[in-house]
This record gives C-alpha cells, sequence and structure tokens, in this order.
C-alpha cells in the first residue's frame, strides 16, 4: 500500500486517525443509545468494525447509501446494473438498520449487504481487503477520510454519485476542511445533482475538472408497479372522503400533527390522516398518541387497509410510503418543521399528489425551487400555515389537480441523470464475463 507523500497529509491523517482511536470506545456507548431506541443497532456489531467471519467473496461493485433515503436514490442505479452487468456481485453498503431492512427488502441475496465500517484506518483497510471492491460509488455526501484515502492507497476509483452539498453541510465540514478537502481530491468524479452543488464541491476542495454536472438520480424515481389498483383498494377500504398524508416526520414535528389534524377535522368531520413516521422506532409511538388524542387508529401492520371509521391510519412499514402517497389528496412532508432539511419532495410530485412543506429544506434547495416555481409545491413558514395551506387544498380540488399536473411534468423532465451516470461509470467497470 503506498504511503502518501505529502507530509500535510501524512500529518493530518495521523491526527485524525488518533483521535478516532481514542473516541473509538464511544461509539459503543452510542450503539447502546441508539438501541435502547431500535434494537436492531445492538445487532452485527462485528460489521461496524469490519471484522468478517466468512470468506471473502468474489470481487463486488460497491454502492454505499447511508438510509433509507439514499438507498431509495440508488434504487434505479442499482436495477439498471444488475440488468447490465447480472455477472457483477454488487455490494450495497447502509449505516442504519432503516437502510438495511429497505436493502433486504429490495434485493434480497441479490446483492452483497453488510453495515459501512467506522472510519478507523484498520476497520477501513479490513473492509476493502475483504470485499475488493472494482469501485465505490457512494451516494449524495458521504466524504469520510479513512475511506476516501483507503481507497486512493488501494487503488479503488471512487465516484460520488448524486451528490449533494447544501451551504449547512459546506459550513459543517469547516472544522476538518484541511484534511477533507485532500481526501476530497482523491475521487475520480463528484457526479453532481446541479451546478450550485457542484460549485460547493468546489469550494470544499474539489478540483473543477473532478466535478461533472449529472442530475439528480431521484429525478429516475420508479413508481410503483399497479399504483393505480393500490389507491383503489385503499379508497375502496377507508370510503370516499378526504385524505391527506402526513409522510417523513419526525419526533419534534409530531405534536404539530396531531393539532393540524385536529384542527382540519373541525372543517373535514370525516377527513382521513395518513401517518408514515421516518423512524420504524416511532410507529407505536404515534399511533398512541393518535389514540390519546381521542381517534380510532389502525395500522398498516395489524388491518392492512384504512378502515371506514378511522381517523388516522399509521404505515407502520417500509418501502411503501409512494404507494401511499397515491392514496392522499395531498401530502405533508415532514423534516421541514424545524431544521432537519427535509425530504423526498419528487415522489409524491410522480404519484401525482399535491405536496405541502415547512420551511425547512436545505437539503432539496434547487428541487423545492423547482417545484414551487412550477406551482406543484407550496412551501408553508410554520405549522399553521401548513394546517391553512391544507384546509385550502382539500377544498379546491382543481387547484390540486394544476399541482399534480405540474409536479409529474416536472419529473417528466427532470428524468436523465440515470443515463448519464451509467455512461460516467462504463469506463469503471471491468470487462464482461
Amino acid at each position: 500500500m503506498p504511503m502518501p507523500t505529502d507530509p500535510i497529509e501524512r500529518l493530518l491523517r495521523g491526527l485524525y486517525s488518533v483521535a478516532l482511536y481514542l473516541l473509538a470506545p464511544i461509539t459503543v456507548y452510542h450503539l447502546i443509545w441508539r438501541g435502547l431506541r431500535q434494537p436492531a443497532y445492538f445487532l452485527r456489531w462485528q460489521e461496524r468494525y469490519a471484522h468478517y467471519g466468512d470468506a471473502a467473496p468474489m470481487r463486488t461493485l460497491w454502492v454505499h447509501a447511508v438510509s433509507v433515503g439514499e438507498v431509495n436514490a440508488a434504487v434505479p442505479l442499482v436495477n439498471a446494473l444488475r440488468r447490465a452487468r447480472p455477472d457483477l456481485r454488487l455490494l450495497v453498503t447502509t449505516i442504519t438498520p432503516t437502510g438495511s431492512e429497505r436493502v433486504h427488502a429490495l434485493w434480497g441475496d441479490a446483492v452483497e449487504h453488510v453495515y459501512l465500517p467506522y472510519d478507523l484506518p484498520g476497520a477501513v483497510g479490513r473492509f476493502l481487503a475483504h470485499y475488493r471492491p472494482y469501485a465505490a460509488l457512494i451516494m449524495e455526501t458521504e466524504l469520510w477520510p479513512s475511506l476516501l484515502f483507503g481507497c486512493r492507497d488501494a487503488g479503488i476509483p471512487v465516484v460520488i454519485l448524486n451528490a449533494r452539498l447544501s451551504e449547512r453541510s459546506l459550513r459543517g465540514y469547516r472544522v476538518l476542511a484541511p484534511l477533507v478537502a485532500r481526501a476530497l481530491r482523491t475521487v475520480r468524479t463528484v457526479a453532481a445533482q446541479s451546478h450550485a452543488d457542484g460549485e460547493r464541491f468546489v469550494r470544499l476542495g474539489a478540483r473543477p475538472e473532478q466535478v461533472a454536472e449529472v442530475g439528480n438520480l431521484k429525478f429516475d424515481v420508479a413508481v410503483p408497479e399497479d399504483l393505480a389498483g393500490f389507491a383503489a383498494r385503499c379508497r375502496t377500504q377507508c370510503g370516499e372522503r378526504p385524505v391527506w398524508i402526513a409522510a417523513s416526520t419526525h419526533e419534534d414535528e409530531e405534536m404539530a400533527v396531531i393539532a393540524i389534524h385536529r384542527q382540519l377535522r373541525a372543517r373535514f368531520p370525516d377527513l382521513l390522516m395518513l401517518w408514515a413516521p421516518r423512524h420504524p422506532e416511532r410507529f407505536r409511538t404515534v399511533a398512541d398518541t393518535a389514540r390519546a388524542a381521542g381517534w380510532t387508529v389502525s395500522t398498516r401492520s395489524r388491518q392492512q387497509w384504512p378502515q371506514a371509521d378511522d381517523a388516522v391510519f399509521v404505515i407502520d412499514t417500509l418501502g411503501e410510503l409512494m404507494s401511499f402517497y397515491a392514496c392522499a389528496d395531498v401530502a405533508f412532508v415532514g423534516g421541514s418543521l424545524q431544521a432537519i432539511g427535509g425530504h423526498n419532495l419528487l415522489e409524491p410530485a410522480a404519484t401525482g399528489t399535491a405536496i405541502v412543506t415547512g420551511p425547512h429544506l436545505h437539503n432539496f434547495v434547487e428541487i423545492a425551487q423547482r417545484l414551487e416555481d412550477a406551482g406543484a409545491l407550496c412551501v408553508a413558514t410554520d405549522a399553521e400555515h401548513v394546517e391553512r395551506a391544507l384546509a385550502e387544498l382539500l377544498g379546491d380540488p382543481q387547484r390540486r389537480e394544476r399541482m399534480t399536473a405540474a409536479g409529474r411534468a416536472l419529473v417528466e423532465t427532470g428524468r436523465g441523470a440515470l443515463a448519464r451516470t451509467l455512461e460516467l461509470l462504463q469506463p469503471l467497470l471491468p470487462p464482461a464475463a
């Protein structure tokens, strides 16, 4: 393994590695703390430190996607690679158990899957030596210095796909900027979602010639098969009444959702709310909270479909959010009433649902702006404004139709990033067997 010749890089890497090893015990406490809320964090610790008991698999093409959102963004790419190159063994890594569950639900044993280890040099080295990837395809924004340097030292080309970098994230890298900039310059290509994202990667340290504006893979979202049939079955079960969905909500947004639904039902007494919390550990809590509010509640895991007298239906499963978007007249997309930065707005647009969000959209600035400019999105300033916007849309079917048509049209015109990404990756793939 070649040693870096830049003495400043050696110094920065050494300091970073020492700091990580000193902090390594904290990772155990972190896993325990997360496990108390989500028991899956108690499992598969050996993968977190790159200890594998089985024999090394055949060489892999490696795709890293942090959690559910990134896995969903990678779906068109992984499916296209599986069709084009069935001879390649694909490795898909995640960090979160929810991301892991999504990988298994999508592809089962058709792909290799483990957790990405912590960014400790020893763990990174064991991971790369075990899976021997032809290339590392990293989704969106995962800039781990030991990982990037390790790939460079092992001769593994790295491409950051669907790359995005908000101003907030750019500021967050400031403390480690000298190290991250050097690590970023080891990357073969930064395939940016937009011109603005590409410029921010350059400001972080990438060379301009490393950055390519490819577009957003999320525009190539695959609409679930038989979407209309799924929505029709849902409507048959719950009856012909107004329906809204609170999607990808976070813990600090839950009481606002309760208040919004209570106010909306004062105006629309038979209104049904579909509720899809972002994190599985909140599934039971939101169902209990809705019942405590005095409403009849069903869940996807127990009753399968909303019942005629339900006020709330909790979607406590993974991978079905897009299908349930199609069952709603209007969607509120969470992570936007607090400084989370929002969640995927293109999924409800692709399924034909009018969209309302809160003001915190720093993870989706360009997409939100394009949807808003097209008339497909209403950005509210606070929870009260969200309630008013939902009420207006529930009472105005013609406006909803205009918004859904605009959203679908925008998604269709934005497609094409997948084809450009596959062309970019072609030189990195081994000859077909």
